[in-house]
Order: structure tokens, then sequence, then C-alpha cells
């Protein structure tokens, strides 16, 4: 920074010592009113390898990982069982990594470096710590269903199995808007970022980016997509890391970005209308709209105490943070891929599998945003603000810092990101469908066959259609922040009788019914009736602002709660038995796997219910109420203690990413070893069926429980030969009994 007059391009920002952020070293930003309003930074054959190639590379992987492991590891032959549960045998590395990589959307990578280039530090701790929270009280309902309902496939098959069909048909109805709204915010930003990274059409990226999760997902089911997901999330930490590097350590530290965003603030309105105007002079000056709605990063930061990025007492945030809380309750409590996880992660792995990867998770936004959202406006690039609301932030600060290259990483890692939750999501609408719609309303003796054929038939047409709904999102003005805020405002009101629904033994199906329709309608008056009242007319941008949101989400979340809770206690009141439930809930096929004794242990059922409900309490306390209190005393940041964030910010970051890293690996050991060691005696000429390429024999997924029935199922492909595989499984477990017990 100089002390002398600022000229840049031979000309004189009036009324102002010094330049700008960086640019005595970067003049070209002079007179730019947007940072990718010129030629994309990437060409568009880099744009087509990314979006195409990855989605044929990972399919390939992905498929040829699923088949070795059934080659050589002796495991059965897909059935839909095993497509849309994953054989209920996930561990806790793995489900951890897949809870990081289905909850890391688009958002989470470009939202957040919005929220911190509006609001400063506030931002990516209320991302972060309101989109956590979630994940870490949803491990009690992980493995309340563990208890209850440890059949299901779906969410809805629980609500159809208590409290009947019209119960069934509200929440599928949610279930299928959660997904929606879901897979659209992941197409929003991830086409928005590869239209202005390279250059290809928004509406050519739309269609394209799906069918990387298509061909994968559709070829494997949800282990092929648990699998995928791991490599994802490692590839999302790698960048992550790499960037906060690149921003605190090689080319600047905390101390420098502090003083840059002390000079953001410092400029007057004036001071900043000379700087965004072509001659310095303030004359047709871009920092402001018509309406006089600030376009660029310029002067005191409204809301904010003393107008500093470098505080967390942010009226603006913290109305960010409760809109944040309340809409993702709803995308993690009413999208069925968050249940479908808990279905498939092995009852001692589900609660610890969230809590972990809830922790985890929270370092990246936090740790992101952090680094590229806060240098955005500490070095003053010239984003406007209509792109950092499209979730252009972090594409544009990796571009300044690293050229090309950080252009293309960020590239690869939203496309991680895309594909990670597409995939998730699509095969999570695949067993809505398959089980919730064909199953139960047009083919009661549904094959496992057709279930399967089913489930593949909607993933190729999901994706198609979340293809052409974004882009006709698009075409109607709505960005990723905008669909971000609406969002709870849709699926809120689901969310406490979905909680009431695994945990509240008189909670009432039709107060359930009348609580979840009466919240959405009572919302949307109160959304729209907000932006008549703050506006004076209702438009796209007056039903976008932070009070209007905000005033929609909470009276959905809060009005269908105390509805639901008035109904069940004083008007319908019922006493449901919990242990009836599972009967009602039907296999399709003989795959009792995650099913057995030992699976069902009730006593350590209980113990891990009462694990992870204490910590997922005490941790949500801590993130929402503790962190933010100790905050306060602090005021505007000081320079060490802005150090002392960052480095917390960067320690979270690589600690997440060596336990989601190595943890899956860890526990997989004997899996993989399995695996080499078929290939080896394959490969020196042992041949024979999958068991003889193995040198030890595959441990017993399935343990058939004592003097009861086994579970029911609809499509007994052998009778015969099930009851003879019963009659060893009984053979096996008694001689298991038998035998001294390790504990």
């Amino acid at each position: 920074m100089s002390d002398t007059t600022c000229v840049l391009n031979g000309v004189t920002i009036q009324g102002i010592e010094g330049c700008p952020g960086i640019w005595d070293e970067n003049p070209e930003y002079f007179g730019m009113n947007a940072y990718f309003g010129g030629e994309p930074p990437l060409s568009l054959t880099i744009g087509y390898l990314v979006v195409i190639g990855f989605g044929v590379l990972f399919s390939i992987f992905t498929t040829m990982v699923v088949y070795v492991d059934k080659i050589f590891s002796g495991n059965a032959t897909i059935t839909s069982e095993a497509f849309n549960t994953g054989g209920r045998m996930v561990k806790t590395g793995l489900t951890a990594s897949v809870i990081v990589s289905q909850w890391t959307w688009a958002a989470t990578l470009l939202q957040s470096s919005n929220v911190a280039w509006n609001y400063g530090v506030s931002g990516p701790f209320w991302y972060a710590s309101g989109a956590s929270i979630q994940v870490l009280l949803f491990g009690v309902l992980a493995i309340s269903l563990k208890d209850i309902a440890p059949s299901a496939h779906t969410v809805c098959e629980i609500v159809r199995a208590r409290w009947g069909k019209t119960a069934h048909l509200t929440f599928l109805f949610f279930a299928f808007c959660a997904n929606i709204i879901v897979t659209s915010m992941l197409l929003l930003g991830g086409a928005a970022t590869v239209q202005a990274l390279t250059g290809m059409q928004y509406e050519i990226a739309s269609f394209l980016i799906p069918w990387g999760v298509i061909l994968y997902t559709s070829a494997g089911g949800l282990k092929a997509t648990f699998m995928a997901s791991y490599l994802h999330t490692m590839i999302i930490f790698a960048v992550l890391i790499s960037m906060m590097t690149i921003v605190y350590i090689k080319v600047y530290s905390s101390d420098q970005i502090f003083d840059y965003l002390d000079q953001t603030v410092s400029y007057t309105k004036e001071q900043c209308d000379n700087i965004y105007s072509a001659n310095g002079d303030g004359v047709d000056s871009y920092y402001t709209d018509a309406d006089g709605k600030k376009m660029m990063a310029c002067g005191p930061v409204s809301g904010n105490a003393q107008g500093s990025y470098l505080t967390m007492l942010s009226g603006d945030g913290l109305m960010f943070g409760i809109i944040n809380i309340v809409g993702n309750f709803g995308t993690v409590f009413v999208d069925q891929s968050y249940w479908q996880s808990a279905i498939a992660a092995q009852p001692s792995s589900a609660a610890k599998g969230y809590l972990l990867g809830g922790i985890c998770w929270f370092a990246i936004p936090f740790s992101l945003a952090t680094s590229l959202g806060l240098a955005s406006t500490a070095l003053m690039l010239p984003i406007n603000a209509d792109e950092a609301g499209s979730g252009l932030v972090p594409p544009a600060v990796a571009d300044h810092l690293m050229g090309d290259a950080g252009s293309a990483l960020i590239l690869i890692m939203l496309f991680m990101a895309i594909v990670s939750t597409g995939s998730a999501e699509s095969i999570a609408v695949s067993s809505l469908v398959a089980y919730d719609v064909y199953r139960e309303y047009f083919n009661p003796e549904a094959t496992g066959k057709q279930i399967l054929m089913v489930s593949r038939i909607v993933i190729v047409c999901f994706g198609i259609f979340m293809g052409i709904f974004s882009i006709a999102l698009n075409a109607m003005g709505l960005n990723l922040g905008w669909v971000y805020l609406f969002m709870g405002i849709v699926i809120g009101s689901a969310v406490i009788p979905l909680w009431n629904l695994m945990t509240w033994d008189k909670a009432s199906g039709k107060g359930a019914v009348i609580a979840a329709w009466s919240g959405l309608g009572l919302a949307l008056i109160g959304w729209l009736v907000g932006a008549q009242i703050q506006s004076g007319s209702i438009t796209v941008a007056n039903l976008g602002t932070n009070e209007v949101m905000l005033a929609g989400n909470l009276i959905a979340i809060l009005s269908s709660g105390l509805i639901h809770f008035v109904y069940s206690k004083f008007i319908d009141p019922q006493v449901y038995d919990f242990t009836t439930l599972d009967a009602n809930i039907h296999l399709v096929e003989q795959d009792l796997s995650g099913l057995g004794v030992e699976q069902q242990d009730k006593d350590a059922l209980r113990r891990a219910k009462r694990w992870i409900t204490r910590r997922g309490y005490l941790l949500t306390f801590v993130l929402i109420i503790v962190w933010p209190l100790l905050s306060i005393p602090a005021q505007v940041f000081s320079k060490s203690y802005f150090a002392f964030w960052v480095l917390v910010s960067i320690a979270w970051g690589f600690g997440a990413a060596i336990v989601i890293t190595f943890l899956p690996l860890w526990e997989s050991q004997d899996e993989i070893g399995r695996v080499c060691s078929g290939m080896l005696n394959y490969c020196l000429g042992r041949k024979g069926d999958a068991d003889q390429y193995a040198e030890e024999e595959s441990p017993k997924t399935v343990d058939a429980p004592d003097e009861v029935p086994i579970k029911d199922v609809e499509d007994p492909a052998d009778p015969q030969k099930e009851a003879d595989e019963f009659e060893k499984f009984q053979a096996d477990n008694f001689a298991a009994e038998e035998a001294p017990v390790k504990e």
C-alpha cells in the first residue's frame, strides 16, 4: 500500500491516498464492474473435459471397484436391497465421509464465501455452525431408526407403517421437494461457475453435469455412490488445504489480510464512488445500483459493529445464521439421502458416523470462506453483488492467486461437490419412487428385479428432469443464494413432525398431516405479506431479502411444531408401541445383511442412543450459543485475535482432512486385504469362484435370530433353498454362541 495518490492506467483516483487492496500490483482491476465480465479464464475445452471427462472417469472407476469387490471378496450379486441400502453394514469412517460428501453442496463451497463477502467473519461461522448441528442431531434419529425400524428403505416407509396413507402421501411430497430443491442449488451454482470459468453455455452445463452422476449411480447403486463419495471428499479437502495454505501462509498472512480489511472499510461512500468509476471522479459510478444497493465490497459493512468485517456482532450475519439453521433442518431431516445413509450404516457406526461427519464437515465452509471469502474483500477484487450471489467469489479469488490453475482447482472441487451430493439425491429419489410409489401404489408384489429396474430408470429420468428444471429457474432470475434462503419455507414445516415420528410415542398422524400443510401455508402467506409490507410490492428481489426470508422460515418450522404438539397432546392423544413398527415394513428379497442378532442388540442400541444424544446436544449448544457468546467481548477483532481465529480454521481443516481420509481406510483394511489377496491369487492362476480367490472366507453378514421368525419378504426366489440356508445359518450361529466371544 502506498501513501501517495493512487494513479492507475494513467487515471488518478480522486480523494484517496494509496491504491485500494492490491490494485497497485493489478491495475487492470481499475474500471472493471465485474470480475468475470470479460473473457473466462479457462478454455471451453477444459470445461467439457471436467464436466464430461470426470463423469466418465468416476463411472468407470466406481463400476470397476464394485465389480472387483463382488468378484474377489465373495460378495453376492447386486440385489434391490443392496442397491438401495448398501448392505446396512457401512462403518464409522465411511459413514462420516459420505455425510461430509453429500452435505457438501455447491452452496457449501460457493454460498459460504458469498456470506463472508457480505458480512465478514460472522458469515463463514454461521454458515458452518448453522448447518453442522442438524447432522449432529440427526445422529439421534439414525440410531432410533436402527432400533425401531431397521428394515426400512426410506423415511416415508416408516411414516406409512406408523401413520398411514394420508401421512405417507404428505411427507412423500415434502421429501420430493427437498430432493428437488437441493439438486436445483447444485446445478444453479455449478452451471453458473462452469459458465464463468470456461464460457460453456449455462443451458449446456445444466444438462451435462447430471450425466456425471447418472452413469455410476445407476450402475452400482448406493455402494458405488459411497465409494465415489469417499474419493470426492478427499479431493475437496485437498483443494481446501491448498487454498488455505496459499492465502494465509504462502502469499499473504493473517496480519496482511487484517490490514487490507481495515483499509477496505475505511473508505467513505464518496471515495468508493470514485474508486468504482471509469475516470476516478465518481461520475457514472457502479459502486451502487439504481436502487442504491451496494454492488462492490467497499466502505463500512451495514449492521456490523464499527462497520468492520472482523466482528461477530453482525445483525445481518446473525439473521442469516437463523435462516441457515431453520432451512437446513429441512434439508437434513426431510431429505431421504440422510435417512438412506443411516439405513446403510451398521448400528454401532450410525451415531458415531453422523457425529464425526458433522464435526469434519464444519471445516469446509468455515475454513474455505475464512480464506477465500475474506480475501475477496480484503484485496478488493472487482466482484460485484450479482457475481457473489451466484457463488463466484471462490473462483475469482483462486483465479487471482493462482491464475488458470486456481480456476481449474475450484472447478474440479465444485464438480466433486456436485456429483457427490447429486448421486446421493439421485439414489434417494430412486428409492422413494421404487418403494413408496411403484411398490406401494402400483405393484405391491414387485420383485427385486423390478425394484432394481425402476430404481435405475428413475435415476436417469431425475437427472434429465433436474437439468431442465435448473434452466427454468435460471430463466426466472433465481440464483443460488435466493434458492438457499427459500428452501426452509417450503420444507421446514415437515421437520418437527418427522422428529416426533421417531422419538415421541404420543405423536398423532392426523396432527402431523395438519401441522405440515398448515405450516407450509402459513409460511408462504407470511413470506408474501412480509415482502408486501417491507417493499410495497412483490418481486423476486423483494421476496429474497433477509428479513422476509427469516419470517417465512421461522413461521414454517415453529408453527408446524406448535400445531403438532397441541393436536397430539389435547385433540388426538395416542400411545404408540414402537416395538410393532418394524413388523409393518417388509423386505423385497431375502437379504438380511445388517439385520442379525448382533446388529439388533437392544442394550447396545440404547447405549448408542444415550451416547449420541448427550454429545449431539452438547456440541449443538457449543456451536450456536457458547462460541458466539465467547466472541462478543472481543467486539471488533484485534490483529492477534484474528490470527487465532485463522489458526483455528486452518487446524480444523487439516484435522478433518486427515480423519476423513485415513479412518475409512483403517477400518476397511481387512476388506481391502481380502480383495487384494483375491486379485493376487487370481493373477497367480488360481481359478474358480470368488470364494477360491480369497485367502480367507468372507464373514457372514446375515445372522439368524434365535427363535424369531425370519423377516417377512415378498419375493422368495426359491423357498426350499432359502430354508436350507436358514438352517445352515442357525447352525453357524449356534456354534458361534458356544465359542468364547472376544470383548
